[in-house]
């Protein structure tokens, strides 16, 4: 089998997606043609708009912490409960995907993500004691899990994959970079209470259920199982067997495990770092973790084209090295100012490796088991993102806040590491066409 690659000379709005059926007259179950789909241009921007709502819900939890520490006079161990709901939300999302691929088609994704947002949302909107916030903070996350992973694969398979896997997850990093900002303004500048934020987060979701259920309208189980891309979980299937005897989705999986845990590492300690270590103020403090995600958002934004041009396999490994090369300058220069630019520079360089291996992930593994290896590689990322923030905190109580900067730096170089080896395995296909 042939796994589609960018080319350089064609534009994005120009390229078709890898299932054909999309974008041609398909057949229904009673072999009756149905309408043409929308364009693939209108389904980009239509997953973009959901990544940034999942941006808006995940970075909004920061500033949440501490007035809902209030209302439910939680200490702190108790309110970090909430991080390890991401984790719990994406393993039970991830097995669900394929099947609802497989009856529903992507317009289930399109139609039932949304859905968990906006049921979640209303639900931590209503304040109910603290394990319902809890439950619906793991409803939540399984909205999340599933259009990320959908969204991701999808992405993953189309011809500009670099370029609109960016878009995707430069979307997410533009939510991120928002939530926060526009969260604590509204609770700072105005009487809003903390629940009513999440009234605002319902409303978004019910908009990107709307405009997803439009731009996926068409896209069926019909359609979906013409496309070849999916993945039947039925008595008997294997495909979650198979996805398992692939190298690519093991390496693939120790690397989100350990790039995601840095990500959110960074998110989540970098202000008390900053105010505790740097002795910056809290306005400075907080512009060092919104210039990290603005700084991911333009990176994954605009990196896309670069990494198409050099190769992803390359592009993700010079991405990484300066990563470290700035992690380093982070650690041993203690100007406020001075960290607070290192720190955009360095989530601009690391916005693509997300992406990036999504799209390594994708021409690894045949495409049938594309939705289920990345469903799974996203849960493992996501474990990593609660347990690194965890250890660090760990860590932290005995050490110091000092060693925050270490520890980010010394697991950026066992991402460099893992993602070398990573890099390095081909398509079985391939190999055999070499060795015939």
């Amino acid at each position: 089998m042939s796994f589609p690659h960018a080319n350089e000379t064609t534009g994005l709005l120009d390229v078709p997606d890898d299932d054909t059926a999309s974008s041609q007259l398909a057949q229904d179950q009673h072999g009756n043609e149905s309408p043409m789909s929308t364009s693939l241009n209108f389904r980009i921007a239509a997953t973009m708009f959901s990544f940034m709502v999942t941006g808006l819900f995940n970075a909004s939890i920061g500033v949440m912490l501490a007035p809902m520490s209030r209302h439910y006079t939680l200490t702190d161990l108790h309110v970090s409960f909430i991080f390890l709901c991401g984790p719990i939300g994406y393993v039970l999302a991830s097995p669900s995907n394929a099947s609802i691929h497989s009856l529903l088609g992507q317009r289930g994704i399109a139609l039932i993500g949304p859905l968990l947002h906006t049921l979640a949302a209303l639900g931590i909107a209503a304040h109910p004691p603290f394990p319902t916030v809890l439950v619906a903070f793991v409803v939540n996350a399984m909205g999340i899990g599933l259009v990320d992973g959908s969204w991701c694969a999808w992405a993953g398979g189309l011809e500009k994959a670099n370029v609109v896997s960016g878009l995707l997850h430069g979307s997410y990093s533009a939510g991120a970079a928002a939530g926060p900002f526009v969260a604590g303004l509204s609770l700072g500048k105005t009487s809003m209470t903390w629940w009513n934020w999440y009234y605002v987060l319902a409303g978004v979701s019910v908009i990107e259920l709307i405009i997803l259920a439009t731009a996926f309208r068409f896209e069926n189980a019909a359609r979906y199982h013409s496309s070849k891309s999916h993945i039947t979980l039925e008595p008997g299937s294997t495909s979650w067997k198979e996805i398992f005897k692939h190298p690519g989705t093991w390496f693939s999986a120790t690397f989100f495990l350990t790039y995601v845990g840095i990500e959110t590492a960074i998110s989540g300690w970098v202000v008390s770092f900053m105010v505790r270590s740097r002795h910056a103020s809290t306005y400075l403090a907080s512009l060092s973790s919104s210039g990290f995600w603005a700084g991911m958002a333009i990176g994954r934004l605009t990196l896309g084209y670069v990494t198409d041009r050099i190769g992803v396999r390359r592009a993700a490994a010079m991405y990484l090295l300066c990563a470290i090369a700035l992690l380093l300058l982070f650690a041993l220069i203690g100007s406020p100012i001075v960290s607070i630019a290192v720190m955009a520079s360095a989530g601009f360089v690391m916005g693509p490796l997300f992406p990036s291996g999504v799209v390594v992930l994708s021409d690894l593994l045949p495409r049938e088991l594309h939705v289920a290896a990345v469903s799974f590689v996203a849960s493992v990322g996501q474990i990593g993102g609660a347990a690194l923030p965890f250890g660090i905190g760990a860590v932290v109580q005995g050490l110091g806040i000092g060693i925050f900067r270490w520890v980010i730096l010394i697991f950026s170089c066992i991402a460099l590491s893992v993602w070398i080896l990573f890099a390095q395995l081909r398509p079985r296909d391939l190999v055999r066409q070499r060795m015939d």
